[in-house]
């Protein structure tokens, strides 16, 4: 598997990470809080974070595909750019796998 496959994934979890992250403060604000401006900021970072997503959804679909990764594990890092700072910890997580693996020279194939 190449480097840069899990480059883009890492990218774009971070991208859909604070995405997502501003989007919640923004519904805070905008819902919570009452805060002036907030329904416009909530508009644009939910069409920003909508658009990013399925980049996202396609570059970690890449990327379990081509580390073979069981349909669970698939689904979770999917599922991770939805659920405010998820996308954080599994990105992490599967880098380390990743380039653990990758390190150690053997296959690319992750356990659920």
């Amino acid at each position: 598997m190449k480097k840069s496959v899990l480059t883009r994934y890492r990218v774009m979890a971070y991208v859909t990470g604070v995405l997502l992250v501003l989007l919640t403060f923004g519904m805070i604000g905008k819902y919570a809080l009452d805060v002036d401006g907030a329904a416009d900021f909530t508009r644009v970072v939910s069409i920003a974070h909508g658009w990013l997503y399925v980049v996202y959804l396609i570059f970690a679909f890449d990327l379990g595909s081509k580390a073979k990764w069981p349909v669970a594990k698939q689904l979770w890092v999917l599922l991770a750019g939805t659920i405010p700072t998820a996308a954080f910890f599994v990105e992490r997580k599967v880098s380390r796998e990743l380039e653990a693996k990758a390190a150690d020279g053997a296959p690319a194939v992750a356990q659920a």
